[in-house]
């Protein structure tokens, strides 16, 4: 009787690995190839933050450099908010492999542009581009996972490419210290790196739906899009963008304001925030059963919570509890945020789906600065607008709940 009941759970479990469409297995190939994509938004993102001050000096004399340099790190983020909706339908259309490996060999292009560019004018415009390769990388690789996956395996994954991303962007931040020792231009070899996963994916990544010569299959006309189930997860997704943001970027300034001015220092409390988010990402697909309703408004409450204690905190112990516990909770957000739009929604719109999903996060965070600023100057104190910010996380929170009564499971599906 046990051996029957064991060969029973392992039939049930190859057959949970088969997509229902191709039936066809996905597995550890096909994942570990779709989450190395998802860190080079990371890459694009950090690893340039530890040479800034070096590039600075470089280009001293260029008028605008004091605003033109910090610009090389966030520009990318802001042409992810604005083309991902395209790279989305470009996905839907022409197919995820296709677009998928056409941007993973132009960002390998572009981002080691700054090796020989001697124009900042022209190293930010490579960073620009660098977005552009990003919004398709982040919207193919997020869509296919979605693809690939379904239910529990693809709730874990998707948890899984947060866990990932956040570990990568705490590494990135230490190997683009630890070039840059050679000079400022000497990380942007990394973005090399690209080229490698673009061989890889011609290898491994196999379309969903393909013609009978095995080419991926072009959609004549792309479906209509549903909107509506995707509106309140944009809209959400939008402001727990300003929300996830706000404590990363400012993090460090308000450490030095309590007396934390040495790099290492610094940049070790960073990384005990960063292992904090990890950790939220890891339990997600545990927690999964939860529900969104449930892990939506907790996520955004924990966050809100974490920055109210950043706010009356009068010492770095007690501040860095409230980062632990904003990280944790943001680790926990993303990936629910991500998984709530998109596993409802069928195969030929999801690639608009995730675009319009990331273009809703990423512009949260091009404006997260601002919006801190804003309340800063209002308030006259950085630990003030962390706060307000945490406050607005956490009425969000219980708005969320109001609203999401009786919302599908986390592992609900669109095949």
């Amino acid at each position: 009787m046990t051996n029957i009941t064991t060969e029973s759970t392992a039939l049930v479990r190859d057959q949970a690995r088969v997509n229902p469409v191709t039936g066809r297995p996905a597995g550890f190939r096909e994942i570990t190839l779709l989450l190395a994509g998802s860190c080079l938004s990371v890459l694009g993102a950090v690893l340039l933050a530890p040479v800034l001050p070096a590039m600075a000096a470089e280009f001293a004399a260029v008028p605008g450099s004091t605003v033109l340099v910090p610009l090389t790190l966030t520009v990318p983020a802001l042409f992810i908010a604005l083309l991902a909706p395209l790279a989305g339908s470009l996905a839907d259309r022409w197919g995820r492999k296709r677009v998928l490996v056409v941007a993973l060999f132009g960002y390998a292009v572009v981002g080691t542009a700054p090796l020989w560019l001697d124009s900042l004018i022209g190293v930010l415009a490579s960073r620009a581009l660098v977005g552009v390769a990003e919004a398709f990388i982040m919207v193919c690789c997020t869509a296919s996972i979605a693809d690939y996956f379904f239910g529990a395996r693809r709730a874990r994954y998707l948890g899984l490419q947060a866990a990932v991303t956040t570990i990568a962007a705490t590494v990135l931040l230490a190997l683009g210290g630890a070039l840059g020792a050679s000079g400022w231009r000497a990380p942007f070899w990394l973005y090399a790196v690209s080229a490698i996963i673009a061989v890889a994916a011609i290898v491994v990544i196999w379309p969903i739906r393909q013609n009978d010569d095995g080419r991926e299959q072009k959609a004549e006309r792309l479906a209509p899009m549903q909107w509506r189930p995707l509106l309140l997860p944009v809209v959400v997704s939008f402001a727990a963008g300003v929300l996830f943001y706000a404590l990363i970027v400012e993090l460090s300034f308000l450490l030095a304001e309590r007396g934390v001015t040495a790099t290492a220092t610094l940049g070790s409390l960073a990384a005990l925030a960063s292992l904090a988010t990890a950790a939220g990402s890891f339990l997600f697909q545990p927690l999964a059963r939860l529900g969104v309703r449930v892990l939506l408004s907790a996520s955004l409450g924990l966050t809100g919570i974490g920055y109210v204690v950043v706010m009356v905190a009068g010492g770095v112990p007690l501040l860095m509890v409230g980062a632990v516990v904003a990280g944790f909770g943001g680790g926990l957000l993303l990936p629910t945020l991500i998984t709530w739009a998109i596993s409802g929604i069928p195969f030929e719109l999801r690639g608009r789906a995730s675009g319009v999903w990331t273009s809703s996060l990423f512009l949260g965070e091009f404006i997260c600065p601002l919006v801190v600023a804003a309340l800063a100057a209002a308030t006259g104190s950085l630990a003030a607008a962390v706060g307000i910010i945490g406050v607005f996380g956490i009425v969000l929170g219980g708005l969320v709940a109001a609203f999401l009564r009786g919302q599908r499971p986390l592992t609900g599906d669109a095949r």
